[in-house]
């Protein structure tokens, strides 16, 4: 009979070897920080000034317009969501890297202003590796913004009732949920090409009105069982020549076959939408607006984007997202 062998590690062991082997294997947030403000002083290098700014500001801000967008897109690729835990990082362990940090408030509010700006970070470096793509997928998620316990009396995202979040049903999860849904619209590769945000009851099949004034045309869409109908198909393609795939019902008369390679094309979607769950924490929420939920959202798939981009310039696998910035 073997012995068990058990070894024995004292804490002068751990304080010397062990923890240097854990700060190696982390990202560093500075030189991170560095490359994302590469990437988007590189995209906006026409629309800003010298201070890296959109706008001319009277008393010059601490950090610029880009150093906010790139900080915010750093924060979220390696996992760091709440605003609080990011400026106590900043604060206790990259002091020297960040000495003009501003306020944790401030750099909320700057990050809402400069949203249209992340929108168009993410699209157009999106449109640079959908260049020549003829065919994308479009699902949906559901956003939950807190319990189904606590529906009646949380007050996030209540500000107006055109904009409040209800109640909806998740046939994934075969669960009630209580906030919105996120349609998104991506190419077979996975990366963006738009998105939107509904309330929870919304039906997806609505989200095709969006599509046809999302820029898509002469190309086919890949969706699921939620958008079969023979209307939205005839007005998408006379449209704007956007022909629409999706599964038949078993019941249904003249049922055809959905073609084994549209199903595979369908899973891509389903991988990413499990990134954003698991290393993007998209229904984590700490938003008390809509807006603020909003922002959250698009820095999420802005970062996403960014580090396809990051994959591609570096040959790797385009949706390998948790190596992207191993170097």
């Amino acid at each position: 009979m073997k012995e068990k062998v058990v070894h024995y590690i004292d804490n002068q062991y751990i304080k010397e070897y062990l923890t240097p082997i854990k700060y190696f294997f982390m990202h560093n947030l500075s030189s991170n920080f560095y490359l994302f403000l590469d990437i988007t002083k590189s995209v906006f290098k026409s629309s800003i000034n010298a201070d890296g700014n959109f706008k001319f500001y009277p008393r010059q801000p601490k950090l610029s317009d880009c150093q906010i967008i790139a900080l915010s897109i750093t924060a979220e690729s390696i996992g760091i969501d709440s605003e609080n835990y990011l400026f106590g990082k900043l604060k206790k362990d990259y002091k020297n890297d960040f000495p003009n940090l501003i306020h944790r408030c401030n750099f909320n509010r700057r990050r809402k202003r400069l949203a249209p700006y992340l929108q168009q970070l993410n699209q157009i470096l999106a449109d640079r590796m959908n260049e020549s793509e003829n065919a994308f997928i479009v699902d949906s998620i559901p956003v939950p913004i807190c319990k189904i316990a606590r529906e009646k009396s949380s007050k996030v995202c209540r500000e107006n009732f055109e904009t409040a979040p209800d109640k909806g049903y998740s046939a994934v999860n075969k669960a009630w949920y209580f906030g919105y849904k996120l349609h998104l619209v991506t190419s077979v590769k996975g990366v963006f090409h738009s998105m939107d945000l509904s309330k929870a009851s919304v039906h997806d099949i609505h989200y095709l009105n969006d599509v046809k004034r999302s820029g898509l045309n002469n190309c086919t869409l890949i969706g699921d069982k939620g958008y079969l109908s023979k209307t939205c198909q005839s007005d998408l393609f006379n449209t704007v020549k956007i022909e629409l795939k999706t599964p038949m019902r078993n019941n249904q008369q003249n049922k055809e076959r959905f073609e084994p390679i549209f199903r595979r094309f369908r899973k891509r979607i389903e991988t990413l939408f499990a990134q954003l769950c698991d290393q993007f924490m998209l229904k984590r929420n700490y938003a008390k607006s809509v807006a603020g939920l909003s922002v959250r959202i698009l820095t999420k798939f802005t970062a996403i984007t960014c580090l396809q981009f990051i994959n591609i310039k570096n040959n790797k696998p385009l949706n390998h997202l948790k190596y992207a910035l191993a170097f």
